[in-house]
C-alpha cells in the first residue's frame, strides 16, 4: 500500500478519534452535575439480609394498563391504582370488578383521600389535583407563586384537619419536557442539584407554601402517627428524612432542628412510603444501588460524560424486587425481597388485613403476597 494512502487512512482515523473524544467530552447535555459524597453501599446484610420472600408473587391482571406506581385503599374499601396511561383503576381487593375511576391526562404518582372521600392526587404533569367520587378532576395547585411552577408532583398525604402535604421531586427537570418521569428522574439524580421540595397546600386558603427544600429527588411521603411529622424519601441520596410538618422553607442541606435523617445509606433507591398496620411504614426500593454510580459522586465531569453514552450504559442498577417496613424511629421491622426482579421496579407496598400489594413503575400486572 502506498505511503500516501496509509497517511490518508491514518489521518481519517485520527480525525474520527478527535470527533469521538470531542463528542464524549464536550457535547452539550442538560445537566450541570454537583459533587457529593456517597457512602459505600451496605449490601444485603443485617435487617436487609438477602431473602426470597417476594419471589412467589401473585398477580392481578389489569388488561392493557401498566405501571401501578401507587396503590391505596379508598374510603369505600376499594383498591385504587394509578397507571402510566393517566387512568386510575378502581377494583375490589381481590382484583375483580375493575373500572376506570378517572383519567387525569397526566401521570399520577401518589394519592391520598380527604375526610370527604375525595382523592387528592400528585400528578407529575399537572400538579396537585382533587378527584371527586364521580371522577371529576380539579387542579388544586400547579404553582407556589406566579413565577414558581409545580412540576413533578410525586407523593401526597392528607392530615385529619385537611392540610395537604406533597413532594415535588425536582424543580429542574419537568417530565413533560424531558421524556417522562423516569427520564426526568434520571437526569435529576445524575445532576444532584438537590432541588426537590416538600410543599403544603391549605384547602382553607388555597395557598401553597414550601415546607422544606434541598432534597435530591424528593419522593415518597408518609404522615407521622401524631400528625406533626412527615417522613420523606430522598431517592437520590438513599435516605429517609423526618421533617416537622410545621416547618416552613427550611433547607435540609443546612443544619435545622426541624429536619433530621431518620435512615441513611439504604441498599437501593427509596421510592414510595405508605403507612401499614401496627406502626409500620412501608418503603419500596426501585432498584438496588450501583457501586459504579456511587463511585462517580465526587466526579461531576464524568457524570456528564455518562449522558453522552447510550442509555443502556447508565449505571442504574439491576432489577431486584425489594420492599421493607420501618417504624417511626427508623428501625427495620420487616423485609421482603426477590433477587430475580421478575416483578419489576418495586416502588412501594400497601398493607391490608391479609395481603401486601406491591407497587411498580412499569409492571403489567398488580402484584401481591399473603401477609
Amino acid at each position: 500500500m502506498r505511503p500516501t494512502i496509509l497517511r490518508n487512512i491514518a489521518a481519517s482515523v485520527g480525525l474520527l478519534i478527535l470527533i469521538a473524544v470531542g463528542y464524549v467530552c464536550f457535547w452539550p447535555v442538560p445537566v450541570e452535575p454537583v459533587s457529593w459524597q456517597a457512602f459505600v453501599p451496605p449490601g444485603y446484610v443485617g435487617p436487609h439480609a438477602a431473602n426470597t420472600r417476594l419471589s412467589n408473587i401473585n398477580l392481578i391482571e389489569i388488561g392493557d394498563e401498566f405501571g401501578p406506581e401507587h396503590i391505596a385503599i379508598g374510603k369505600d374499601g376499594r383498591l385504587y391504582a394509578a397507571m402510566t396511561s393517566g387512568d386510575i383503576l378502581s377494583m375490589d381487593l381481590d382484583g375483580t370488578d375493575q373500572t376506570i375511576f378517572a383519567n387525569t391526562g397526566g401521570r399520577v404518582l401518589g394519592f391520598d383521600f380527604d375526610a370527604s372521600g375525595r382523592m387528592i392526587a400528585a400528578d407529575a404533569m399537572k400538579g396537585l389535583l382533587a378527584i371527586d367520587p364521580d371522577g371529576k378532576v380539579t387542579v388544586l395547585a400547579d404553582r407556589v407563586s406566579a413565577d414558581d411552577p409545580i412540576s413533578y408532583a410525586n407523593s401526597v398525604v392528607v392530615t385529619l384537619n385537611g392540610m395537604v402535604y406533597f413532594t415535588q421531586s425536582s424543580t429542574r427537570f419537568d417530565p413533560r419536557k424531558w421524556g417522562g418521569t423516569l427520564d426526568a428522574g434520571i437526569l435529576d439524580i445524575i445532576e444532584q442539584s438537590a432541588t426537590g421540595r416538600v410543599l403544603a397546600y391549605d384547602p382553607a386558603t388555597g395557598n401553597t407554601e414550601v415546607v422544606a427544600r434541598g432534597f435530591s429527588f424528593a419522593n415518597g411521603l408518609a404522615l407521622g402517627s401524631d400528625q406533626q411529622n412527615l417522613f420523606v424519601n430522598e431517592t437520590g441520596r438513599y435516605r429517609i428524612w423526618r421533617v416537622d410538618a410545621s416547618a416552613r422553607n427550611i433547607d435540609v442541606q443546612a443544619s435545622s432542628s426541624q429536619a433530621r435523617v431518620l435512615l441513611d445509606n439504604v441498599p437501593g433507591y427509596p421510592d414510595n412510603l405508605l403507612r401499614g398496620f401496627d406502626g409500620r411504614i412501608w418503603v419500596g426500593l426501585f432498584r438496588p444501588r450501583n457501586p459504579a454510580a456511587d463511585s462517580l459522586s465526587e466526579w461531576p465531569f464524568l457524570r456528564k460524560i455518562l449522558l453522552r453514552l447510550p442509555r443502556s450504559l447508565l449505571p442504574t442498577g439491576k432489577p431486584y424486587g425489594h420492599v421493607f417496613a420501618i417504624n417511626e424511629d427508623g428501625d427495620v421491622l420487616d423485609d421482603l425481597q426477590d433477587p430475580s426482579g421478575l416483578y419489576p421496579e418495586t416502588t412501594g407496598a400497601t398493607e391490608t388485613a391479609d395481603r401486601l400489594f406491591i407497587h411498580s413503575l412499569h409492571a403489567r400486572r398488580i402484584g401481591w403476597v399473603p401477609y
